[in-house]
């Protein structure tokens, strides 16, 4: 990676933090009843449907993935500014993101059946929500499980995930 690319990372990074900070302190003074509910007093004004529309795109990432689709899966993600961050790496964006699934899942036998469950979101504002869920990518070779946290953005009437953090369970040694 050149120093580019480093520096845009970083820059990536500092910003979801930033909004992720900003978020936190919103949520952390919104008081109980906000937490209850799972949507801050600045929500979105249809929590029902924004939830709905956040899971639809879930599914569709899920489906994408399961027929091999890698640039239908990456319709979910903001583009070209997502920020993905897996076993400690950071990917630079979009692109980035893209080649990783080409190169790490296009191979035949690597991609496996991915399945998301227990997905819980929460609003943060009209325009953000933490979704959080477990993963299980299902193949012969290297099974994965695991969570997903991610932050999703309401960028121009659609939502898509802005940042991006896996978290895989190791399988038991011996």
């Amino acid at each position: 990676m050149g120093d580019g690319d480093r520096n845009e990372v970083a820059s990536q990074r500092r910003g979801a933090l930033a909004l992720l900070a900003a978020a936190g302190l919103e949520l952390a003074g919104a008081g109980k009843a906000a937490a209850e509910t799972a949507c801050s007093p600045t929500g979105p004004a249809d929590p029902p449907a924004e939830d709905r529309a956040i899971r639809a795109v879930i599914a569709r990432m899920e489906a994408a993935w399961n027929r091999g689709d890698f640039r239908g899966y990456m319709d979910g993600f903001q583009n070209p500014g997502v920020v993905f961050v897996s076993k400690g790496k950071m990917q630079a964006d979009w692109q980035g993101t893209l080649d990783h699934y080409i190169r790490d899942y296009g191979q035949p036998g690597a991609r496996g059946e991915l399945h998301f469950s227990d997905i819980t979101i929460e609003f943060l504002a009209p325009d953000a929500a933490q979704l959080i869920s477990h993963y299980r990518l299902d193949k012969a070779v290297d099974p994965q499980v695991g969570i997903n946290t991610r932050l999703m953005r309401k960028r121009d009437g659609r939502w898509v995930i802005a940042l991006n953090h896996v978290s895989s369970i190791e399988p038991p040694k011996g």
